[in-house]
């Protein structure tokens, strides 16, 4: 690892929050806000992967960068690919960190937590999870569970990722939070792959690099950024980021 990019995809079409890219959040757009969550984690470059000018137009109002791509793409990882190559054709970077639109709370110490997994050559892909602590998210779909076994303290190699509640049995869970580090190789297989069966089963798309044989590692983190999926989600990232002193809040 040499030369880390972060690109955060974005795409305006959301089935519970249409737009959300451009959402208000204390007169900036949500995705002016998570740009500049990583610009704070200060690993390299940010691009922005947009699908529709309109998020190009806030980034630059921002003094950020964004590259506008296909508006038909199935993953944010494709999204991200694209991007990739329109920005970085000479192959300058060699890590992609792949940072949600839809984190405006993500705190620049978690960016740079899912690079590390990569200084070991072995590992494919990195990621970040943080154990589960309100008991109510043991058994929901929504929080998908990480589980792996522990390879260094705060460190794990992954084993598999699930919806379901698992492993079964006493002991802590963790929450798997979606954000990943790619070797630019590994991306580039990722994105050519087809589907994988568990992929499709639980739609984790995490599982086809798992099928494939890819390595991914997990590093641990405090607390799981707030994602934006819904009004409620909005209006509680509205409360956590609000300004006091005249300064937005940081995460």
């Amino acid at each position: 690892m040499t030369n880390p990019i972060v690109i955060i995809p974005a795409r305006m079409a959301s089935m519970r929050l249409p737009g959300k890219p451009l959402a208000d959040i204390h007169g900036e757009p949500m995705i002016a806000h998570v740009w500049r969550r990583a610009m704070e984690a200060d690993v390299g470059p940010v691009v922005v992967a947009a699908d529709e000018a309109a998020i190009v137009s806030a980034i630059a109002s921002v003094g950020g960068r964004a590259i506008l791509t296909r508006a038909d793409h199935a993953s944010g990882s494709d999204r991200i690919f694209e991007a990739l190559n329109a920005f970085d054709g000479d192959r300058r970077h060699d890590v992609i960190v792949n940072v949600q639109g839809d984190l405006p709370t993500i705190a620049a110490s978690a960016v740079r937590a899912a690079v590390r997994p990569l200084d070991d050559d072995e590992v494919d892909i990195a990621t970040l999870a943080t154990p589960i602590t309100r008991a109510r998210e043991r058994d929901d779909p929504n929080v998908v569970k990480a589980v792996g076994t522990e390879i260094a303290p705060g460190r794990l190699r992954a084993l598999y990722f699930t919806r379901a509640s698992a492993p079964w049995g006493e002991g802590p869970l963790l929450h798997h939070i979606g954000l990943y580090a790619y070797r630019r190789q590994a991306l580039a297989r990722f994105v050519g792959l087809a589907p994988s069966p568990l992929e499709r089963r639980e739609k984790l798309e995490q599982l086809r690099a798992l099928e494939a044989g890819m390595r991914i590692d997990i590093a641990l983190v405090d607390t799981p950024p707030l994602g934006v999926d819904t009004p409620e989600d909005l209006e509680r990232a509205r409360q956590m980021l609000a300004p006091r002193g005249g300064k937005h809040d940081g995460p």
